[in-house]
């Protein structure tokens, strides 16, 4: 691909109205490992991918917190995401200081699209490769925000970004008018099983994956390892075990209860923990 006419600097628009150092940037998120975020009226979870570069290496952190009711979740290159948790920690801190009270969360999204914007309109500058899934709770209820390299941000109900997203994504549509109504635990449910999605075979492992939660009630945190190794075998366990209780479900109902009974008995369910392909 030689575009060396229109992609030497970020200003420079190609004839078709294009910024190729943008789109650069995006193809760099997509390339990330996968993070996942989902919100319910009350709480907010963050998930990711934990991808080390070799066998001897631990992986790089991808989830930062950066106050006692927001965090996030990045995909991309890491070092951007660490500036760009850094500049929202401190502005939080300042805000807090100013007004002794917590910054919204909406504010803080909409300073960090503006940071953002402003590399795609220097010549010197280049666009921040990461995206990142900002989950926060303040007076207005929880909330999941998406902030894109070329300054755009959007508030989503769920969203995916990084490495095979598009399988998570695919789950996540098929659930999402539950997750308004959701637990804290269903959606942690949720989110590991579109994690396991995004592994396509991989085995999904406390090591593998890290989950973070911030909602009402409860300052953000990032689960322990133990912790999320009980939530992956009870869900694991719950996700066998569901086919074949089904499966037993319309035969003892055909023999003893009326044609209308066992028919109320067998109505499918939504197969929330059928594995797909991408």
């Amino acid at each position: 691909m030689f575009r060396n006419q229109y992609d030497t600097d970020v200003t420079t628009w190609s004839p078709a109205g294009r910024l190729f150092q943008v789109e650069y940037a995006m193809e760099a998120v997509k390339q990330g490992s996968a993070a996942i975020g989902l919100r319910s009226k009350s709480h907010v979870v963050l998930a990711c991918v934990n991808k080390s570069n070799s066998e001897l290496s631990s992986h790089q952190k991808k989830i930062f917190k950066v106050d006692d009711h927001i965090g996030v979740a990045i995909s991309g290159l890491t070092a951007d995401g660490r500036v760009l948790s850094r500049y929202m920690r401190n502005e939080c801190i300042n805000y807090f200081y100013s007004y002794e009270s917590q910054l919204p969360v909406g504010r803080l999204v909409v300073q960090l699209a503006d940071k953002a914007q402003v590399c795609t309109q220097r010549s010197w500058k280049r666009p921040y490769g990461v995206g990142l899934l900002v989950g926060g709770l303040d007076e207005s209820g929880a909330h999941l925000y998406y902030n894109c390299p070329s300054g755009n941000y959007f508030e989503y109900q769920a969203f995916a970004i990084g490495s095979r997203s598009q399988a998570a994504k695919t789950y996540l549509e098929r659930k999402f008018e539950t997750f308004m109504e959701s637990s804290r635990e269903n959606l942690i449910k949720d989110a590991l099983f579109a994690l396991r999605e995004t592994l396509q075979g991989e085995k999904l492992t406390s090591s593998t994956c890290t989950i973070a939660v911030v909602g009402v009630g409860e300052a953000f945190r990032i689960l322990d390892q133990e912790t999320v190794q009980a939530l992956i075998n009870e869900f694991e366990i719950a996700g066998e075990d569901a086919p074949a209780d089904e499966a037993a479900a319309p035969d003892p109902a055909a023999d003893s209860e009326s044609g209308a009974t066992a028919a109320d008995q067998v109505t499918p369910s939504d197969p929330d923990v059928t594995p797909m392909d991408m």
